[in-house]
């Protein structure tokens, strides 16, 4: 069984940075392909970046590219995402997703994820 745990949420104001991480465990990282995810109250969840297991290949939302970078480290099974310049609008919980077939942007192409970290974006 594979776990994700994310870490690295909390409040800044418009502007600042943020740098999530999600930690796999119980198998490496580099079996999967990995993907982060954001879901704000009342609203369906979204993409937000992907990666591959080599991470040779990355794709993001249009409204993220150019703020943000996906990237990992395999020998620590950690995924990061860098959020720059970020905006109210940005204001959600964030959740890492893993699968070792799939590099999709839809959110039922992945098997496992972890149970969210908050980020909130003051204006």
């Amino acid at each position: 069984q594979v776990q994700l745990v994310e870490s690295g949420g909390g409040l800044v104001q418009a502007g600042g940075s943020l740098r999530l991480s999600c930690v796999v465990s119980g198998r490496t990282s580099t079996s999967y392909y990995m993907g982060w995810f954001r879901q704000a109250p009342g609203k369906e969840r979204e993409f937000v970046a992907a990666i591959s297991q080599n991470g040779g290949l990355k794709m993001y939302a249009d409204s993220e590219k150019g703020r943000f970078t996906i990237s990992r480290d395999n020998a620590k099974n950690t995924v990061y995402l860098q959020m720059n310049s970020l905006k109210p609008e940005d204001t959600a919980a964030y959740y890492c997703a893993a699968d070792q077939l799939r590099y999709t942007r839809r959110p039922g192409g992945y098997d496992y994820w972890g149970q969210g970290t908050q980020v909130t974006v003051s204006s």
